[in-house]
């Protein structure tokens, strides 16, 4: 990898991190990670915006207040939202795959979020649920995800709008900058 490219993925890790304290308070916070992991994902690409979302969370692991509520270390991965964190580097994986096996297009971007978003829901909300239920527990399923996913899902979709459109044109300005 170039420094540039090595640059880039540090620069929207940080982003992730802004993103992550730009919050609103509930049982999983409503945050704009979202949108910076799928910015992330839409300038970088599969591989870079995938390395910008593993030091995230690595940031995040050793201890930095990267995440929501200025929250760091492995108590915040392995508490209750922690497996929402994991869910995003399942998202850009799964963008990742999807690009190398299927191309850089709009459509494949777009449905390959989607189906990450989908398996951050799931992941996050099978996690959420077991760390809740040690704790506190059974939770039914019902709950979990009117808790956790039913509340996000429309603004996630808009976040998703929004950063396929300005990944777009920022991943072209920037082309052009490089050339």
């Amino acid at each position: 990898m170039r420094t540039q490219e090595l640059a880039r993925a540090a620069l929207f890790a940080a982003l992730i991190a802004i993103c992550s304290w730009i919050s609103i308070p509930t049982a999983v916070p409503f945050t704009l990670q979202t949108f910076a992991v799928f910015l992330a994902l839409g300038v970088l690409g599969g591989k870079l915006g995938t390395l910008s979302v593993a030091v995230y969370l690595l940031l995040g692991a050793v201890g930095l207040p990267v995440f929501a509520g200025f929250q760091g270390g492995l108590g915040a991965l392995l508490g209750a939202t922690g497996g929402y964190l994991a869910g995003f580097l399942l998202t850009a994986l799964t963008v990742w795959g999807a690009e190398r096996r299927l191309g850089k297009s709009a459509p494949v971007f777009l449905v390959s979020c989607l189906l990450g978003l989908a398996l951050c829901y799931l992941f996050g909300s099978v996690w959420f649920a077991a760390v809740y239920a040690a704790a506190s527990g059974p939770v039914g399923l019902v709950t979990v995800l009117g808790w956790c996913v039913f509340p996000f899902v429309l603004p996630d979709l808009a976040k998703l709008a929004l950063a396929v459109v300005l990944s777009r044109r920022l991943a072209a300005a920037l082309a052009r900058r490089t050339a």
